[in-house]
This record gives C-alpha cells, sequence and structure tokens, in this order.
C-alpha cells in the first residue's frame, strides 16, 4: 500500500512538474514570438524611416541646386520651358537655343513645388545633376536633353523598387533597367522616381512608406493606380515624359483620373527586364511597360526613341520591331468598333457621353462607325481574368505583404483576397443569388486547384483571345473605341468597385495595345443624372461625387503589335477634340 502511495505521488509531481514545464514552455514561445513581432515592427518602423529621409534629403538637397542654378543663370526663362510640347522641347534642345541644363533645373523646380501639392515624388535621382556632364555625347538621340519620371518600380541603379513594399526596401537596383539604359542612350535625363499603391493592386495611388498621392485637379480625389505618382506629376505640369506600367490599368486609369495621355503597348514590345511585380510568374494576364505624356505626339517619339536597336541588343527577346512612322502619320479613312457599355459594368454618365461625343466627331470626320457587342465579360472578367491574377488563391499576395504595415486606403480591398479559401466558398455561395457578379468574384479568388486545372485554364486564355480577334475581324473593324474609369475617384472607394476594371483589365487578358486620350470634363449635368441614375449601387455614386470639372478620357484599342495604328487612332481622336475646342 505504502508503495502505491508514493507511485501516485511521483506520478503527481511528475505530471505538475510537466504541466509547469510546458506552461513555462508556452510563456517563453509567446514571449519569444512577442518580442519577434516587435523586432520586425521596430525594423519595418526604421525602414520606412529611413525611406523618407532618403526622400527627404533628395528633394532638399535638389532645391539647394536649383536655387544655386538660378542666381547664376537668372535669364533662364522657365515658363517658356515649361510652355513646350515635347516634340518644341527637342526640337529646340537639338538646335542649342536651349540647354539640357535650363530645362533639367526648371523642371526640377517645378517637380518639387508639384510634390509638396500632390506627394508624388519618392526620390529626386540627384545623379542626373551629373549626367548633364556627358549628356552632349548622345546629342544625336531622339530624346537629347529631355527630363524622364520614372515609376517607383523601374529598376534605376543604387535606388529601391519597393512596389510600395516596405519589406522590398534597402535593396537597391545593381543596374538599371533596359528601359531606363535605352533613355539615356537617346540623350534623354531620368531625374525622378514617382509614388504608386502598396503592392500595385489598386485604384488608388498610396503606400506606407511614401503616404497617399492626390489628383492635380482635386486633392480630394484619387490619381489613379498604379502609375498614379506619374499621372500626377504630369497632370500637375512637373513632368511632360514618364515610364509607367500596365497590368490592369496602371497606365490607362491614372492618365484618365489626371487628364493626360497614356499608352499601354503589346506586352513584350518593350523590355520588362528591371520592372519589378509583385505577382512574377502569373502569364495570363499581361503587363507592360510603357510612357505617359501630355499629348498623344510625345508618346510617339517615346516609343520610337526606345524601339531602337539598342534595345533590342540589350534584352534579345523583344523582338526586332522599329517603330513604324507610316502607319503613325498614315490619313486613311478607318472602320472603328465603339461602344458605351461592356455588358458588365455600367458606365457613369460622363463615361458615356465622352464616348458618344468623340463617336459623333469621327463619324463627321469621315470614319466608319460601327456598334460593337464584346463577347462574355460577364463570365470572362471573373472566371479568366480574376482567376488568372490570383490563380494561386492570393497566396503570393498574402506573402509579399507578410508582416508589412498595411496602407488604410487599400484594406478593405485586402480583406477579401486574404480571407481563407473555405470562407470564399462559403460567402460565395450565400452571395450568388442576391450579388451574382460577388459571388463570381469571390469564387475565382480562390484560384486553381491543380496543375492540370492551370493548364486548362492558360488553355481556356488562349481561345478566348482567338475568339474575340475572329469575332473583331466579323465586324471588319481597324481599331476599337470604349470607356475607360473615370473621372477621379474619392480615394477611400477605391477598393470597393472592383467591377469597373473589366473595362481596362480585359485588355491586358487579350495583349490588345490600347491607350488613354482626354476628351471633355465633368458637367453639372452629368453630376445631376449620376444622382439619379438607379443602376448604379450607392458606393460608385459615392466614389463619384463632387466630379464637376474633372477630367473624362476614352480608351483606343488596336489588335496585337498593331501599337502604331493604336496610337494613330488616339491621335485622331486627340486632333478632333482640339478642332471642336477651336
Amino acid at each position: 500500500m505504502q508503495n502505491i502511495e508514493q507511485f501516485v505521488k511521483r506520478v503527481m509531481i511528475y505530471n505538475v512538474t510537466v504541466a509547469l514545464l510546458t506552461g513555462v514552455g508556452c510563456c517563453i514561445g509567446a514571449l519569444v514570438v512577442l518580442v519577434k513581432k516587435i523586432n520586425s515592427h521596430r525594423e519595418m518602423k526604421e525602414k520606412i524611416e529611413r525611406a523618407r529621409n532618403r526622400r527627404d534629403k533628395s528633394l532638399q538637397q535638389a532645391e539647394e541646386a536649383v536655387l544655386q542654378y538660378k542666381q547664376s543663370h537668372p535669364t533662364t526663362d522657365a515658363a517658356f520651358i515649361m510652355s513646350l510640347s515635347l516634340s518644341e522641347l527637342t526640337k529646340q534642345l537639338k538646335e542649342g537655343s536651349l540647354s539640357p541644363e535650363d530645362v533639367l533645373y526648371s523642371y526640377i523646380e517645378k517637380t518639387l513645388a508639384v510634390n509638396k501639392k500632390l506627394n508624388c515624388c519618392t526620390e529626386i535621382l540627384l545623379e542626373s545633376l551629373d549626367q548633364l556632364k556627358t549628356v552632349g555625347s548622345n546629342k544625336e538621340g531622339l530624346l537629347y536633353g529631355v527630363p524622364v519620371s520614372i515609376k517607383e518600380n523601374v529598376a534605376v541603379k543604387n535606388h529601391d523598387c519597393s512596389c510600395g513594399v516596405v519589406n522590398n526596401l534597402d535593396q537597391p537596383a545593381e543596374k538599371d533597367s533596359v528601359l531606363v539604359q535605352v533613355l539615356k542612350k537617346q540623350g534623354a535625363i531620368p531625374f525622378v522616381k514617382t509614388n504608386l499603391p502598396q503592392a500595385l493592386f489598386s485604384f488608388t495611388c498610396s503606400n506606407p512608406i511614401y503616404g497617399q498621392t492626390v489628383n492635380p485637379h482635386n486633392p480630394q480625389k484619387t490619381s489613379g493606380g498604379s502609375s498614379g505618382g506619374e499621372g500626377a506629376l504630369i497632370g500637375g505640369g512637373g513632368s511632360l515624359l514618364g515610364i509607367g506600367s500596365d497590368l490592369g490599368g496602371s497606365i490607362r486609369i491614372p492618365a484618365s483620373f489626371c487628364g493626360i495621355c497614356g499608352f499601354k503597348p503589346t506586352s513584350g514590345r518593350l523590355s520588362l527586364q528591371g520592372l519589378r511585380s509583385i505577382s512574377r510568374g502569373q502569364k495570363s494576364v499581361l503587363s507592360s511597360p510603357g510612357p505617359m505624356a501630355r499629348d498623344v505626339d510625345s508618346l510617339a517619339l517615346c516609343m520610337q526613341a526606345l524601339l531602337c536597336d539598342h534595345m533590342f541588343s540589350l534584352d534579345p527577346t523583344v523582338p526586332p520591331l522599329p517603330f513604324n512612322m507610316e502607319i503613325y502619320r498614315s490619313a486613311k479613312p478607318l472602320r472603328i468598333g465603339y461602344l458605351e457599355n461592356n455588358g458588365y459594368m455600367q458606365p457613369f454618365p460622363s463615361m458615356a457621353r465622352g464616348i458618344r461625343e468623340i463617336k459623333a466627331l469621327l463619324d463627321q470626320a469621315g470614319h466608319t462607325l460601327v456598334l460593337y457587342h464584346p463577347l462574355k465579360i460577364a463570365q470572362i472578367f471573373p472566371e479568366l481574368v480574376v482567376k488568372s491574377l490570383f490563380a494561386d488563391g492570393c497566396t503570393t499576395l498574402k506573402q509579399q505583404l507578410k508582416g508589412e504595415p498595411l496602407d488604410f486606403l487599400i484594406k478593405k480591398q485586402l480583406f477579401n483576397y486574404f480571407l481563407p479559401k473555405w470562407l470564399k466558398k462559403i460567402l460565395s455561395f450565400l452571395l450568388k443569388p442576391v450579388a451574382p457578379h460577388s459571388s463570381a468574384i469571390m469564387s475565382a479568388l480562390c484560384g486553381v486547384r491543380s496543375v492540370q486545372d492551370l493548364w486548362k485554364h492558360h488553355a481556356a486564355v488562349e481561345d478566348y483571345i482567338h475568339e474575340t480577334i475572329a469575332h473583331w475581324k466579323s465586324y471588319n473593324i481597324d481599331v476599337l473605341l470604349c470607356p475607360v474609369p473615370g473621372p477621379a475617384y474619392n480615394a477611400s472607394f477605391c477598393g470597393r468597385i472592383p467591377h469597373h476594371a473589366s473595362c481596362t483589365l480585359l485588355y491586358n487578358l487579350l495583349n490588345f495595345p490600347v491607350g488613354v486620350v482626354p476628351v471633355s470634363t465633368v458637367t453639372a449635368e452629368d453630376e445631376e443624372e449620376l444622382n439619379h441614375q438607379q443602376m448604379l449601387p450607392k458606393p460608385l455614386k459615392v466614389a463619384m461625387s463632387g466630379g464637376e470639372g474633372l477630367p473624362v478620357a476614352v480608351q483606343c484599342v488596336a489588335l496585337p503589335w498593331q501599337d502604331e495604328l493604336c496610337l494613330r487612332f488616339m491621335k485622331e481622336v486627340e486632333q478632333l477634340v482640339k478642332q471642336k475646342k477651336k
């Protein structure tokens, strides 16, 4: 009996000891996790502080350099320089009536002023001042002496390409991207990097590192995403030519919101080497770098400069297709398809009016207009577009943002992405009877189930592209006129209106070249009609409210590799709008 009691005591002591040790272990484990989180949070704050200090230091040094230059060159007519178009500026630089120094310092001064109002710059590239010493060796370049702004995710040697993600800071690029190398070879001077939204997936332009960029026409509105810093800087007059990138409207939406021109070439026409992406490896909805500028001729000149032997040599994966100036300058009447409504999203009054007005102008100018009906947008947008972007069930995006401080403007948007797959499926089922569009998108965010399903998905995308091209040819049209999201949204609602991305994302899926041209501004009548539209959900109306006077734009589309034809159509629209104003 005594032995049994001793055994029981030993067991009890053992159990208590194990429990105590387990509890202590759990406490230590929890403490370790807490300490790691605290350290990670501190490291994040330090990274952000260093990045902001670099930006502020570059702005301050640029300001001092501008002041010194103005004191030593008091006759520089900055206002005259800023008034010149790109073609006029390049002409005067080539002739020698303007110096690259006068032009660069004038643009830096204007950029600093615009940035104070709009917060569109992430860093002034101070080495641009040193480039002035050697730019004369590229005097024959098409962009000799032209200051060019660069989106933050485009690599410039010794500078970060963070994509607005804190984890990507303190990783300066080892060399210039191919596009930056070609720009320099053509005599251009990259002088500033511009802001973008965290992780690039947003209509707005804000991140926890550099903050929020606002619209040059109304600071209560967003400049658009993801090339929103470019849109704001060019729209505000601080740059006359910039390089953005476009995965789902990231050039076109900021161009529309900020009242400038933007062009997304056929993917593969320009080199992607040195452009950082959050979704690298995704191959169905294709990204493309492209120019943003005040007018279409500037876009064409930039494309002509980039499509040169130097780029084809640096990146042999790019087809060696020089810019076809004959197509761009052609005056042959066009057969133009047009649409106001793609059957998936309800256009805002100003968007629909813009299409109607341009259709009438094109008709009067002798072109043939044909009403075009796109194929199965309501079906393919969630099933092919959204599922392509998030085929991994949003895993890559979640990994990229793991431990990140999330920007306040994209939290609501990311909420749906980060839900567990089982919950997305349940929500999709529950939403189906009452909100079929939202149900389909929620289902698409679950991604594909296997590699076999991914291959089937890729095949479905290929089939849709071929089907669309055949459908396009059945209309016997050269180009297409269609709406683009706009006018500029109230920033806080950008994550709640994904359906409007359908009119831009479609052309990334199809890999059609497409550009944006400003054609009008929002009228009081547009605002009144918006308030009375029954088909538009309340979040959309709120996002659009207070838009009177903001730019209204249209999209111009062509078939793959017909980039020059697309630009020629954009030029036609631009000229007709100018003639109407006169």
